[in-house]
């Protein structure tokens, strides 16, 4: 009988590969209005270790791609704005991101709405979200222009599509029909908008937080259009054990370096999927999960280069319906 343990380790870096040649190609065909390739502005106004390497994984994928990449370090964090506002109004930027945390407070929430919609590639504007959130997939009723998503919640739907979670035999919309996921993290960043996202797709999704476990749903039969949320009460090992024993994915996202997800709870089969930059999973993970992915990273970077190719794109078509007009 075999000793090794039956699950299998899926690397972002892997899952990341799938969409280097649609993004490359995507790139190609915009050298005609971009011949040295999109720009994408980084500000970086901390001193996080986590956000110096993640400007660096950023650079290096997008020079790898065709884009151009630049980090612009604001020292004094409360001239930020004034810099954002300023690559809102270059024509030659495309694309703008910040690296949070900034201030660590509400005040990171207002920036997030400095940045231009149209140059929003973390998909965080509040237009981005409100659609998200109702399951609105189009910014125009043509259905022409598509909504941007927020680039990590949609690097986990990717890495789940690529896994086989999704079921490509049901309609576009309902492919998570009969699943039932755990997300462990209720951030308005990540862990929120992922739930919904789940849930909208056809789940029954467990969010978890410190405080309560939630369920998102889109109602028996997938009755409603948009998910619903449902409070089932404050957090306890025990609801969270009775969430999970069902569950076919648990997804975690806590940031403490101490925290490790019980192996015991994981159902035999499921798959765990961490986007924390700390370690959610021990090692026991897999005599358990039968796939497991431990970080989301370099697809998250994916995810950011297709929302700026897309956001390019919408340009271009609001750019020629004009024309067109006149």
């Amino acid at each position: 009988m075999s000793t090794e343990k039956p699950g299998r380790t899926i690397l972002a870096s892997s899952i990341s590969k799938t969409y280097v040649q649609e993004i490359t190609g995507k790139v190609e065909s915009l050298r005609n209005i971009r011949p040295d390739g999109p720009l994408l502005v980084g500000f970086l106004a901390n001193n996080d270790p986590a956000a110096e390497m993640y400007a660096s994984w950023t650079q290096k994928t997008c020079e790898s791609m065709g884009f151009r990449y630049e980090l612009r370090r604001i020292e004094d964090r409360d001239f930020l704005e004034e810099a954002i506002i300023d690559a809102n109004q270059d024509d030659s930027v495309d694309g703008i991101m910040i690296y949070f945390p900034v201030f660590g407070n509400a005040q990171d929430q207002y920036l997030q709405q400095v940045v231009s919609r149209e140059k929003d590639v973390e998909g965080l504007n509040h237009v981005y979200y409100q659609n998200m959130y109702h399951n609105i997939r189009y910014l125009d009723d043509q259905k022409q222009l598509k909504s941007i998503l927020p680039c990590t919640p949609l690097a986990v739907v990717k890495i789940l599509e690529y896994l086989k979670v999704y079921n490509n035999l049901l309609p576009e919309g309902n492919r998570l029909y009969g699943k039932k996921c755990v997300v462990v993290n209720r951030s308005e960043i990540v862990g929120r908008p992922l739930a919904a996202l789940l849930a909208n797709d056809g789940a029954d999704v467990f969010s978890v937080d410190i405080n309560n476990i939630q369920k998102f749903t889109r109602g028996q039969g997938l009755k409603f259009t948009k998910h619903h949320v449902e409070d089932l009460g404050a957090y306890s090992e025990e609801l969270l054990k009775e969430c999970c024993k069902d569950a076919d994915v648990i997804i975690t996202g806590v940031p403490g370096e101490k925290y490790k997800f019980p192996t015991d709870y994981i159902k035999e089969g499921a798959i765990c999927i961490n986007f924390s930059s700390e370690k959610n999973f021990d090692e026991s993970v897999k005599s358990k999960a039968s796939l497991y992915v431990p970080s989301t990273g370099k697809v998250t970077i994916s995810m950011l280069l297709r929302n700026m190719l897309r956001l390019v794109e919408n340009k271009q078509k609001l750019q020629n319906r004009s024309a067109s007009t006149n």
